[in-house]
């Protein structure tokens, strides 16, 4: 458990639109949205505050029953770091408050994770963002434009993110996919940890070109000289609900494990 001072805010940004799930936060899980799901999840990490974001009213009657503190937010956001930007002037937060953005597809997300992003923010003082990532094991993964790719510095500081299978092999990097069982290919997994006064300055800057080529937006904070920093998860972060199919076996995982 995190010491009090270290108390961080977990932030569950959650817009109802969505063009394959319509509605997706408010989709019945065993019985309750998943957006509460994620909610449960976040309040059994060390989060000091747990606060879910969202631009729709239905989400917040839905929530506020449950107990759970909810920010609205403007609803053309064009990303959930914006978002966050506002659910951070919105509650007046010092600059170094830390806000970890909890995606609100992922009702599997481990606890662990989300205490461990914020801990590697406060155990480096000089980055502006953490995340995490784990080792890719098969050539197919690595190869997927879906499957964002990160390389990082010995410091563990993000060097570039990418969709394509990067680092890059030049001898011939199919014939030797016994590579994969080292951690030089790392996917990332899209949980952050940030400060406040970072968040401030973000929502100001343009998008830089690399942003726009890879849709990625985390390398406008790369682009403008904040560091990120990258860790290994503690624990394999399940995969979160991006269509039917994936709502389906969630559905069917918490309905057997309630």
């Amino acid at each position: 458990m995190m010491a009090q001072d270290n108390a961080f805010i977990a932030v569950i940004p959650a817009r109802y639109g969505s063009s394959r799930l319509p509605g997706k936060p408010l989709l019945d899980i065993a019985g309750e949205p998943m957006v509460a799901h994620v909610w449960r999840q976040a309040c059994a990490s060390a989060a000091g505050r747990v606060v879910v974001a969202t631009d729709d009213t239905r989400i917040r009657d839905a929530m506020l029953p449950l107990g759970a503190e909810v920010v609205m937010t403007r609803a053309d956001h064009p990303s959930g770091t914006d978002r966050l930007a506002e659910v951070a002037e919105t509650l007046g937060l010092a600059a170094d408050a830390v806000l970890v953005n909890v995606q609100g597809d992922e009702p599997l997300i481990p606890p662990r994770l989300i205490d461990q992003v914020a801990m590697r923010l406060y155990d480096d003082s000089g980055a502006s963002i953490s995340t995490l990532a784990e080792p890719i094991g098969d050539v197919e993964t690595l190869f997927n434009p879906n499957v964002v790719k990160v390389v990082r510095a010995l410091s563990g500081r993000a060097l570039y993110f990418s969709r394509a299978p990067i680092p890059w092999d030049r001898e011939s990097f199919a014939a030797r996919p016994e590579w994969l069982e080292t951690d030089a290919w790392l996917r990332h997994i899209g949980l952050y940890a940030y400060r406040a006064a970072f968040l401030a300055e973000y929502r100001d800057w343009s998008p830089s070109a690399l942003e726009r080529l890879e849709q990625l937006e985390q390398l406008r904070a790369l682009h403008y000289g904040h560091a990120i920093q990258v860790a290994l998860a503690a624990e394999p972060n399940p995969a979160g609900v991006d269509t039917l199919a994936d709502l389906e076996r969630v559905r069917a995982l918490l309905s057997e494990n309630p």
